[in-house]
């Protein structure tokens, strides 16, 4: 990629941004584009779910522009594990076969999370024992039942408290202490020795507090000897965010060596105080140059991919209450909700040129 290259065809896209924001919605223009991938230098991803396969807008669109995909929900504990500790992976296994019929990549996410730890395991935690065999064997169980597809994984996500303070309370770290992670680890490498170990968390860029938290804990577990080979930044950003704190981010986390995967991109245009309609939309693209860049200047080795946290606007959590629905609908991706190419998406195109 040509910096020059990047940084002017960005700045282009940011003029038709300003003017597509001005015009009505029947003035904007679309125009094609080449499939993103085939344009991009590493892997580029979209996450995916198991209702969307029924979607043939959605499936067209996403074989079209994307090499790998993520699950948003299907690989997650909530949905695997069952009371009685059995696993169902029907969801996940068709998401499996969308992408090896198009030729496209899968990304695990995630084993450990939080935010999930299900009943069969709340029954388990007087029984610390019991409850490390079975920790480990879902870890285990999972990866295997993968094994040859899945070459990536987020071994544990979002482990640290969002200022930065420590690691977070959850079941895990109850009953197995802060171990849990390097244990996790552990028995991932162990289901598949070749596969690339991710510990993934957001607000990397926005917190740098939390983003020394991070690294450290990354830099403890490695000194430690456990099989942590990637670090996944999430990059849930709005368009405000102040230039400069992607691209400090980005070298930080690139710093330690490791696989980095962009690994649930959007930008969101909910400024806090816009100064006019147009400016977040500029902004936007602002904040795009400055990721591209970022990740254009990691090793070509420790490049894993950058992966959108949504195919069209339409289908982004920030539309939902979850994402804090707002007043307007939320525009933070590369497709609008017909699936048309934005201006954001021309610039990205651009920019790889």
């Amino acid at each position: 990629m040509n910096r020059r290259g990047l940084l002017s065809g960005l700045a282009a896209g940011a003029s038709t941004l300003a003017l597509s924001r001005i015009l009505p919605a029947a003035a904007q223009t679309y125009g094609a584009i080449p499939p993103l991938k085939s344009v991009t230098p590493y892997p580029l991803g979209v996450s995916a779910s198991f209702r969307k396969l029924s979607d043939t807008a959605w499936t067209r669109l996403a074989a079209t522009h994307f090499s790998r995909l993520t699950p948003e929900w299907e690989m997650k504990m909530e949905y695997l594990l069952r009371p009685d500790g059995s696993l169902q992976f029907d969801r996940a296994d068709a998401l499996v076969r969308f992408a090896r019929r198009n030729g496209m990549g899968l990304h695990g996410h995630a084993l450990i999370w939080y935010a999930q730890d299900g009943e069969y395991f709340q029954k388990l935690k007087t029984k610390p024992d019991a409850f490390l065999l079975a920790y480990t064997r879902y870890i285990q169980d999972v990866i295997n039942h993968f094994t040859g597809f899945i070459r990536g994984w987020d071994v544990v996500n979002e482990p640290i408290w969002n200022d930065g303070r420590s690691l977070r309370p959850c079941l895990w770290r109850e009953v197995l202490g802060d171990d849990y992670i390097g244990l996790a680890l552990e028995a991932a490498h162990q289901a598949d020795p070749s596969a690339t170990l991710f510990l993934n968390d957001y607000n990397l860029e926005l917190t740098p507090k939390k983003r020394t938290t991070f690294l450290k804990l990354c830099e403890k577990l490695l000194k430690d000897g456990a099989p942590l080979s990637g670090i996944g930044t999430q990059t849930h950003i709005d368009s405000g965010i102040e230039p400069g704190l992607i691209k400090a981010a980005i070298k930080d986390i690139a710093s330690l060596g490791l696989k980095v995967h962009v690994s649930e991109v959007d930008i969101s245009l909910r400024e806090p105080h816009p100064v006019n309609l147009a400016a977040p939309r500029i902004h936007q693209v602002r904040v795009l140059s400055e990721l591209l860049e970022a990740y254009h200047d990691v090793p070509d080795r420790q490049r894993y991919g950058l992966t959108m946290w949504a195919l069209r606007d339409s289908d982004s959590w920030l539309n939902t209450a979850q994402g804090g629905k707002g007043l307007l609908p939320d525009e933070p991706v590369l497709f609008d909700g017909l699936g048309r190419p934005k201006p954001l998406a021309q610039a990205f195109v651009s920019a790889m040129k």
